[in-house]
């Protein structure tokens, strides 16, 4: 099972707290966790991921290193292009704050089908808003065993 995180390079403490818990609570429920690989929200979750002793997938817009808690890095070369690899390779998405790089990648998960699940985030319909990291990723994990 791979769930995806998606969420912004920078981010306040608070949403930095949500996301890593939310990596936590992931790489417990044994899923992989795929992101855009830089920092922010991208690293906070891969690093509550790492800490718990999940697996991490970073896809990188380019030729850089990504964030330091992933365990698989692709260098895609794509920029913004590679949110549809993000999407494309997740059972179900996890929005955590975020701004219009965001929204953009939870558009493009409704328009393929993917369930996305918000913390802190845009408030849109077909966006399951969440209360915590627990909610978020026991809600995605349901819906990844169940997707057909």
């Amino acid at each position: 099972m791979q769930i995806g995180i998606i969420g912004a390079a920078e981010c306040d403490r608070e949403i930095e707290k949500i996301a890593e818990e939310t990596g936590r609570r992931i790489a417990k429920g044994g899923a992989t966790l795929i992101c855009g690989g830089r920092g922010g929200v991208m690293e906070a979750a891969c690093r509550g991921a790492r800490r718990e002793g999940g697996f991490t997938v970073g896809i990188l817009p380019d030729k850089s290193s990504g964030n330091p808690h992933l365990d698989v890095v692709i260098r895609s070369n794509l920029g913004i292009a590679r949110n549809a690899l993000v999407i494309g390779s997740s059972d179900t998405v996890i929005a955590i704050g975020g701004a219009y790089g965001t929204l953009s990648e939870i558009a493009m998960s409704l328009k393929e089908g993917t369930a996305v699940f918000g913390l802190d985030t845009w408030d849109i319909p077909g966006v399951v808003i969440c209360n915590n990291p627990e909610e978020a990723v026991s809600k995605a994990v349901f819906a990844a065993e169940n997707r057909v």
